[in-house]
């Protein structure tokens, strides 16, 4: 934050006096009529009455010698009102410096009285809650020499100059030597602000305008400036290139530029300016540039790169910057091995190098005693650590070597470094065992992160003064620790812990006796993916996540179980072998935002009460592949706010709970798989579902929702096959399914998959999976990308003609109609699908021709037109013949490649697929429907990748993230690509990674 302090030290002394009699009545006056916080002051709380008390020693009040007032420094006294009605502040006429900083006055405008200050040559009003136009009458107070009004941080409205604007407030302010107006709305143009400011303040040493919607570009008038030393710009839009004019500056001791959208190369000479020393250049993103052959120089102190686009290896000679304090580097594009020198910059203290490019071993620090924070994450360092680099830092209290490839043992060295509080080693490939904490004691370690390295073995033990641990979080995920899970962890130091996770190893018990339930503080608790067996472990009161999925547990869950989560908002018992009921103690955890209990042996009936409480927090429950029997409680209250119901894959029966209506939030219900009766649920349409399956049931019925248009905003999957609907669809059918129309690629969001953010703050997320039917295998989607679509009418009794309003899903990746009875022709608007990659109309009465607009499909991979009417020939092409005799059989009248039946005409019929020509591939484009599935996780024979897939957590989660990137920008180009076929293009299909 950068708000004006008033420095007494340059400022003349006073030889005090005691203070006036009317001086001190005036500050007891203003004591009872400034409102605050007692409690919170430190300066108006002691001010009192005694007699023999001289007002002039009163903290935060200065005299000159006659005894008058001539000084006020109130900042940070927890002021909220009485400034607007005060009579006693404005009757200080001697008054030269006021300093209200840091109070709260409330959203009201900055008095107008203030101009009665005439003697006034320091207002600091920075962060005090003022709004609204800035007073005219500030522009007559022409004695000022600092004026502070910055407004970054506290009010809901911001300050504003429009009028009077910018330059009627600062020309007749000729003796301004520092101007602060961070958070103030001026909203001028590079050109205007930068002439105002060097024709009427050319004494200028501190100019401050962070965040105060100026536009660039930064104007030649501003190099009129001599006298600048400070200069703040941060978070306006620039929008434009660095000029060189800055080197000018023979006083500039600070450049703050950071997130000004500046573009283009930055001027090395910069560097180079000799009184420079606070230099900050962050985000901007655009801002190129390489770091210059420094020259000996003792000023440089701060230098602040991160998130722009500077490049190149670090040079030797950075050692020549002796005074060099901070380095933030971060998330760059630099490259090469971190230059050794660096150890020579014994001023150093905080140093962030991650996001960039750097490669070779992390180079040894005994000489940065000062050194309190280093980040090198996420780079391609390798080498081990030996214990010889850290042992000399005693005041380090941050280390982050995360997403590197460093290999090796642990440093025993790094677990007693007696400031440290947080070490990160994640996503390394540190192996062997853990070694045990030599000295419990010695250690401050607030935060230990190993996730997703090669250890192995135990957990190690420690054997004494565990109560000294102050551990808070502990990462050991997704290594290869096996045996049990020590008693130690449940009893850290005043039972401190409140992150925990083990998930991703390959332990089996716990350590006896163990009491999980007595971390009172414990929030996170991930023990999925073990090997963990017997009885559930109660867990602690305390938690908000919990992940016990993916174990061996073999017992019934507890029926108290609902007391011991009356906080949670997840909790996973998913992928065990759980017996027994569903306990209805669950219904007492009103904060749940997520329960799982799939892929388990739970029996008996839903309770009732879970859908009677839908009206709490819940946003997933999902309870398939069990055991479960009886109805679905028709009781989903309202105001529900269900986002997944997942019910599939049991033995449910009864009608289909039509109180879901309540449940307007739904993006996936899943049915699937059960007895359950009833008709077309209507009450969807019109909403934000996007998946729908109901799949293997007892519907029946019309699909058509009487007196109603059928409108899906964002339906991408509905599966309704091996049902008894009947009846025809409309010719107007699918003319409103917007969901599978187009699909608007957001670069940000088009990867990440169908999910339920419940702990955005913590970045956790329950990602939905649904079964499919494609190929005529069951297939599971461990991960809905939001680009696949897919309609499955199949194994019903539709009949009549398939509408033409289909062809208006361009979106649509797999449709199947099979096993009904539609007649008539097949559209020729299937030929507008470009991006469909599976078409089944099999085992239906369709006649005629196949349209010849279908043989334009070049993204199709299969093709069932099997047992139908069809009659004519197979159109030729590229894709048409590519497929075997098995997707024509049975239609008695077609004939043509590749079926073995001539068509007795004079043009060809036994055509092959096309071959190389002129440079090209003329054959289908297409992306084969086994290549996405191994993408999305079906497990079709991936081989090692399958093992990565199943032990290795982050490569699966990166795995799955570019698989859908790459799909969302096939899908997006595709129709791009099918405008330019006629010109022959290679094929196109993700290979397996």
């Amino acid at each position: 934050m950068a708000t004006t302090h008033l420095d007494k030290s340059k400022m003349p002394v006073c030889s005090q006096s005691r203070c006036l009699e009317d001086q001190k009545i005036l500050l007891l006056k203003l004591k009872v009529e400034f409102r605050f916080d007692p409690l919170a002051s430190r300066k108006l709380v002691i001010w009192n009455e005694n007699e023999d008390e001289d007002c002039c020693s009163w903290d935060g009040v200065e005299c000159d010698g006659a005894g008058h007032v001539i000084s006020l420094e109130l900042d940070n006294e927890s002021i909220y009102a009485g400034l607007e009605n005060s009579t006693s502040l404005f009757s200080l006429q001697y008054l030269e410096r006021l300093n209200l900083a840091f109070n709260n006055f409330n959203n009201i405008q900055i008095p107008s009285r203030l101009y009665n200050f005439t003697k006034l040559t320091h207002l600091n009003l920075s962060e005090t809650g003022f709004v609204g136009q800035i007073p005219v009458e500030l522009s007559s107070m022409r004695r000022l020499v600092s004026l502070d009004l910055s407004n970054m941080y506290t009010g809901n409205q911001p300050l504003k100059l429009e009028n009077p604007d910018l330059k009627r407030l600062v020309q007749n302010l000729t003796k301004l030597r520092e101007l602060n107006l961070d958070g103030v709305v001026i909203a001028a143009h590079g050109r205007n602000w930068s002439r105002i400011l060097s024709s009427f303040l050319p004494n200028l040493r501190v100019l401050s305008l962070r965040q105060c919607y100026l536009l660039g570009p930064i104007d030649s008038s501003l190099s009129q400036l001599h006298s600048l030393e400070v200069l703040r710009l941060d978070l306006n839009n620039l929008s434009t290139t660095v000029p060189d004019l800055f080197v000018n500056f023979s006083k500039l001791t600070t450049l703050s530029l950071g997130g000004c959208s500046l573009r283009g190369l930055f001027p090395s000479k910069i560097f180079q300016v000799p009184t420079l020393q606070n230099l900050d250049l962050s985000y901007n993103f655009l801002l190129s540039g390489t770091l210059p052959q420094f020259q000996l120089t003792r000023s440089l102190r701060i230098m602040v790169l991160s998130s722009t686009n500077f490049s190149d290896s670090l040079p030797d000679s950075i050692s020549n910057l002796k005074m060099l304090s901070r380095i933030e580097l971060n998330n760059c594009k630099f490259s090469g091995k971190i230059p050794s020198t660096i150890t020579e910059l014994t001023e150093l203290i905080y140093l962030d190098l991650s996001d960039n490019n750097f490669t070779g071993l992390i180079p040894q620090y005994p000489m940065l005693k000062k050194l309190t924070y280093i980040d090198l994450s996420r780079n391609r360092l390798t080498g081990s650590l030996p214990s010889a680099h850290f042992e000399a830092l005693s005041n380090l209290e941050y280390i982050n070597f995360g997403h590197n490839l460093l290999n090796g043992n642990l440093p025993s060295a790094l677990f007693v470094l007696p400031s440290l509080q947080k070490l990160l080693l994640s996503n390394n490939q540190f192996d062997g065992q853990i070694e045990e904490i030599p000295n419990p004691p010695a250690s401050q370690i607030k935060e230990l992160d190993l996730r997703s390295n090669n250890l192995q073995g135990q957990i190690p033990k420690v054997s004494r003064a565990t109560a000294a641990l102050n551990l808070s979080v502990l990462d050991l995920s997704a290594n290869q620790l096996k045996g049990k899970i020590p008693t130690w962890i449940w009893e850290i130091n005043n039972r401190s812990l409140t992150d925990l996770n083990l998930s991703f190893n390959q332990l089996t018990s716990f350590e006896k006796p163990y009491s999980i339930h007595s971390l009172t503080i414990l929030t996170v608790l991930d023990l999925s993916f073990n090997q963990l067996h017997g009885e559930l472990p109660i867990p602690p009161p305390s938690s908000a996540y919990l992940d016990y999925s993916n174990n061996n547990f073999n017992s019934s869950i507890p029926a108290d179980i609902g007391t011991y989560t009356s906080r949670a908002s997840y909790l996973s018992l998913s992928n065990n072998s759980f017996t027994g009921v569903i306990p209805t103690s669950f219904c007492m955890a009103y904060y749940l935002l997520v329960l799982d209990l799939s892929n388990n042996a739970l029996n008996g009936s839903i309770p009732s009460c879970l859908t009677e409480n839908s009206g709490g927090y819940l946003g997933v429950l999902n309870i398939r592949r069990n055991r479960l029997s009886g109805n679905i409680p028709d009781s989903f209250s309202i105001g529900c706010r269900l986002k997944t119901l997942d019910l599939s894959h049991n033995s449910l029966t009864g009608n289909f709970p039509g109180s879901l209506v309540n449940c307007p939030l739904l993006d996936v219900v899943n049915i699937g798989y059960n007895r359950v009766e009833g008709t077309f649920p209507c009450m969807f349409m019109n909403t934000n579902l996007r998946v729908l399956v109901l799949r293997s049931n007892r519907f029946h019925g019309e699909l058509q929702c009487p007196g109603a248009i059928q409108e899906w905003p964002k339906l991408q999957i509905i599966d309704i096959s091996v049902n008894n609907f009947t009846g025809d669809l409309s010719p107007s059918y699918f003319l409103n399914w917007k969901g599978m129309k187009d699909f608007n690629y957001d670069g940000n969001e088009g990867h990440k998959g169908l999910r339920f953010d419940f702990l955005k703050l913590n970045e956790f997320y329950y990602r939905d999976m649904v079964t499919l039917t494609i190929k005529g295998l069951d297939m599971e989607l461990k991960k809905i990308s939001i680009v696949f679509t897919h309609i499955d009418f199949s194994r019903n009794k539709l009949k009549g003609k398939i509408p033409d309003s289909i062809g208006h899903l361009k979106s649509l990746y797999l449709l199947n109609l099979s096993s009904n009875a539609f007649t008539q022709t097949i559209p020729a608007t299937i030929g507008n699908l470009k991006q469909l990659g599976s078409l089944n109309l099999s085992m239906n009465r369709l006649t005629g021709k196949i349209p010849g607009e279908l043989a334009s499909l070049t993204f199709l991979s299969f093709l069932n037109l099997s047992f139908n009417k069809l009659s004519g020939s197979i159109p030729l092409g590229r894709q048409l013949q590519t497929f075997s005799a098995d997707s024509y059989e049975g239609n008695a009248g077609l004939c043509g490649f590749p079926l073995n039946i001539s068509c007795n005409s004079n043009k060809m019929d036994g055509v092959p697929p096309m071959k190389f020509e002129n440079g090209h591939f003329q054959k289908k484009t297409e992306i084969d429907l086994d290549y996405i599935f191994a993408a999305l996780g079906y497990g079709t024979g991936l081989g090692i990748s399958v093992l990565l897939l199943l032990f290795c957590p982050n490569w699966r989660e990166r795995y799955f993230d570019e698989v859908d990137k790459i799909l969302v920008k096939i899908f997006h180009k595709q129709r791009g690509r099918n405008r330019r076929i006629g010109a022959g293009v290679p094929r196109n299909q993700i290979r397996r990674l």
